[in-house]
């Protein structure tokens, strides 16, 4: 019985931590960057500040900053200029997926 819920216990652990990394390996093609650059250019935005957030894959974005739509084939991420990069953000977690930098 020990050996069961030990071996249960690594598994849970096991399927966390995979499921942790799928949700921040965001592969953006350099051909996609080419693209969502140009379109921001053409679609140009304020920079914003975010005091005490750090611009990396996996940190969130707060609910006060407003993310805009890209249209953009084959991408179901928003996007918000943060200090003159480009923030991509999964908006259903707010969480950044990429910054292009």
């Amino acid at each position: 019985m020990r050996m069961h819920l030990s071996s249960a216990t690594a598994g849970l652990i096991l399927l966390a931590g995979i499921g942790g990394a799928a949700a921040q390996d965001v592969i953006i093609q350099p051909q996609q960057e080419t693209v969502i650059r140009e379109y921001v250019q053409k679609q140009p935005l304020a920079s914003v500040q975010l005091p005490g957030v750090e611009l990396n894959i996996g940190s969130t974005v707060p609910d006060t900053v407003e993310l805009h739509r890209m249209e953009v084939p084959d991408m179901s991420y928003e996007y918000v200029v943060v200090d003159g990069q480009t923030v991509l953000v999964d908006p259903g977690t707010r969480r950044i997926v990429h910054v292009i930098r």
